[in-house]
């Protein structure tokens, strides 16, 4: 289902996307297919990912990601893919991650619902 999004959050998205790099979803599985140790993470809600995600997905939802990052994902020269629901809150994390230090971020355009359309591997 789409969000109709306000000006304000979509200039904060538009804002993080100018410093987040994009991936689409055949970049993301070639990737995790050539290097094992790519960490894709979901920043959805708990309800989202109980409900379906990515396989080989870590869930570190928006609201957390910040505080659990560095435990999950120690080495901040890692590569890490985020994903959401259609791109925006990932790309909001990714930049927070990247203030954070983290110098390998991507954010998956188009997310889960991209994820879907292709029938990438899933989970519950």
């Amino acid at each position: 289902m789409a969000h109709q999004h306000s000006a304000a959050f979509l200039a904060i998205v538009n804002d993080a996307k100018s410093r987040v790099k994009e991936v689409t979803v055949a970049q993301t599985l070639e990737r995790l297919k050539a290097n094992p140790n790519v960490v894709l993470i979901d920043t959805r809600e708990e309800s989202e990912w109980a409900a379906g995600h990515a396989v080989p997905a870590k869930h570190l939802g928006k609201g957390i990601i910040e505080r659990d990052i560095e435990s999950a994902v120690p080495d901040h020269s890692a590569e890490v893919i985020l994903y959401c629901g259609g791109g925006f809150r990932s790309a909001l994390a990714g930049d927070a991650l990247q203030k954070m230090g983290y110098t390998n971020v991507w954010s998956m355009a188009g997310g889960w619902r991209a994820w879907n359309e292709v029938g990438a591997p899933t989970a519950r």
